[in-house]
Order: structure tokens, then C-alpha cells, then sequence
């Protein structure tokens, strides 16, 4: 195994989906083959915005599950719950200290969210990049594993340890990101120019991970397309036929060549339940795993448990090194 760490994380707000797990988590598993993961459910990035408290612990219990029932490896990766490791809180205090608070009200995801959330929204929000800056570098991880829409968090991770390491001496590991291609950017059902989002009010935008064959069916039985005939990658006028095609190559597994020689001719009406199949043969699994754990919560705290001890002390020697660097009273 590479001694090149990564670190991954993912909000438990409610039913991981598709675009989830093709994305992210799908990718972390085939990362941690070849490196030191640590991948965390960050549920502290989940209380920016209204949330049900009587669900955030089971969310999160299931989310880590999900992780698990994934091919997540406890014995090989680091798996863990956020708040679990005082470390990250701590290191973002630190972090605050020398991030531009310009600079943090021009992030994309603060400006559109606050819009949306309006007087209610929290000093969270506009913290959550420093926090989630704290979650990388407390691990000196050498690889980042992000979305598009994520790449601006991490260059400012990667400025504020610059920015750090200039003023203080050479504590924090500067991380590159790690952009996955296949599956990085899966759609909505409902709008192919939008991302598949938990957030979505319309639970049929999504194939939730956990979804049933029934559901499955009839959500992809509505999924937007065109009346254009055939189906084609690549079209930019027809994005939704492209995300269900990019979904049909990942779910079966086939190569884009095959599905598009495949597909080509076809109707809606033939690809439809081709789709279908593919997807509850690939979601059988994983569904199945995930029962079989979260039937055992002993077993699946004692794992989130080994996982937060084994982070903590990196974390923690890492927030020791940063805050002995700044000028700090030495900590015991």
C-alpha cells in the first residue's frame, strides 16, 4: 500500500443516492487499494442549515453503514464520524485566524445557499469551508478526491495552508485535488443540467441507494427525456438522455463504446427497463450488505469507534503541532 493518504467525507442529510455514491463513494473504495483513507461522515457540515435532530444520529449511523456496505475496508481505511474527533473543531478555530473573510463571502456555495436560506442563515455556513479545510489538513493527506463543484474549497484549503505554512513554518501538507472522471457528476432525473441533489424536494429526481426495485422502476419510468430518436452521448442539447446513458454504462458496468453501439437505435420504451435492470442489479448488493450491518449497531459503533480513536491521534498531534507553531502555551 502507497503511504499517500486521502481523505473523503459526506454529509448524512438524509438518503445517499446515486449521484453520492458514483461520485464519491464508489471512488473512495477503489482509492483505498492503493492508499491510506480516511473517510469520515461529516455531520457537523450537516447542521448549517434546518435539520430534523431526531434523525441526525441515525442518518449518520446509516450513512456510515452505507460506507461499509460500499466495500469500505474498516481494517485496511480509517472510517469515522466527525464531531467523534475534537480535533477538526479545534483546528478550525486555528484556520479562522488567518482566513480572509472576503474571500470566504465570495464562495459560490456560501452566496447561493445564504440566498436561499435568507435571516436564517448561520455562521456555519459561512465557516463550513474553513471547517472542511480542517478536515483535510488535520490528516496531511496528499490527495483529495472532489467533485467540480468542490474544487473551490480546495483551492482554499490549499491557500489557507499555504498561507499558514509561510507565517508559521512548514506544518500542514499542501493537497492536490484528485478529480475523479467517470460517474464525478451524475444528474437529476427530472433536469439533466442539474446535479443530482438530496436537497431536491422531488424525491423522483434521484435513485436513492436504498431504493426498491419498485421505486427504482418508476422513477426511471419518469425520468425526463426528448423526442428525439435514438439515444447519443455527448449531446448538449440533450443532456438528460446523456445522464441516463452515463448511468446505464456505470451501473452495468459496460464500457461507453459498447453502451452507445448498444443503445443507439433504440426507443425509450426498450431502454427504460434496461435501465431498470441494471440498476436494481447493481443496488441488490449493496442493499443487502446494508441490512446485514445496520442489523448489528454493536458492531457498527465499535467500528465508528476504532475509526475515531486511530483519527484522533493524528488529528490531535496535528492541531498540537499548529497551535505550538502559532505561539501557544505547549499542550500536555
Amino acid at each position: 500500500m502507497s503511504n499517500k493518504r486521502v481523505v473523503s467525507g459526506i454529509r448524512p442529510t438524509g438518503n445517499v443516492h446515486l449521484g453520492n455514491y458514483l461520485g464519491a463513494i464508489r471512488n473512495s473504495v477503489a482509492l483505498q487499494d492503493a492508499h491510506q483513507g480516511f473517510f469520515f461522515i461529516a455531520d457537523l457540515h450537516a447542521v448549517t442549515e434546518e435539520y430534523d435532530a431526531k434523525l441526525l444520529a441515525e442518518h449518520t449511523c446509516a450513512t456510515a453503514a452505507i460506507y461499509l456496505a460500499s466495500g469500505i475496508d474498516a481494517t485496511r481505511s480509517t472510517l469515522f464520524v466527525q464531531s467523534h474527533v475534537p480535533a477538526h473543531c479545534g483546528l478550525a478555530r486555528v484556520l479562522g485566524s488567518i482566513a480572509p473573510f472576503g474571500l470566504l463571502s465570495r464562495m459560490v456555495q456560501f452566496k447561493d445557499k445564504s440566498e436561499r436560506q435568507g435571516a436564517k442563515t448561520c455562521l456555519g455556513l459561512f465557516d463550513y469551508p474553513v471547517l472542511m479545510a480542517a478536515d483535510i489538513l488535520a490528516y496531511k493527506p496528499e490527495l483529495v478526491p472532489v467533485g467540480s463543484d468542490q474544487k473551490q474549497h480546495l483551492e482554499l484549503t490549499q491557500q489557507l495552508a499555504n498561507r499558514f505554512n509561510k507565517r508559521f513554518g512548514p506544518v500542514f501538507v499542501v493537497p492536490k485535488p484528485l478529480i475523479m472522471q467517470d460517474g464525478a457528476r451524475i444528474m437529476s432525473l427530472s433536469d439533466g443540467n442539474s446535479k443530482m441533489s438530496k436537497s431536491e424536494p422531488n424525491d423522483r429526481s434521484r435513485i436513492n441507494l436504498l431504493d426498491g426495485a419498485d421505486a427504482v422502476k418508476a422513477k426511471v419510468h419518469f425520468a425526463k427525456t426528448d423526442l428525439i430518436k435514438g439515444l447519443e452521448f455527448g449531446n448538449r442539447d440533450r443532456p438528460e438522455v446523456n445522464n441516463l446513458l452515463t448511468i446505464y454504462q456505470l451501473a452495468s458496468g459496460k464500457s461507453r463504446e459498447h453502451v452507445a453501439t448498444e443503445c443507439g437505435d433504440m426507443g425509450y420504451g426498450k431502454f427504460k427497463p434496461l435501465l431498470t435492470d441494471a440498476l436494481v442489479s447493481y443496488l441488490e448488493p449493496i442493499q443487502t450488505r446494508f441490512a446485514r450491518i445496520m442489523g448489528d449497531r454493536a458492531e457498527l459503533d465499535a467500528i465508528l469507534k476504532q475509526g475515531a480513536e486511530r483519527a484522533g491521534v493524528i488529528a490531535e498531534e496535528t492541531l498540537k503541532q499548529a497551535m505550538s507553531a502559532m505561539g501557544f502555551a505547549g499542550r500536555t
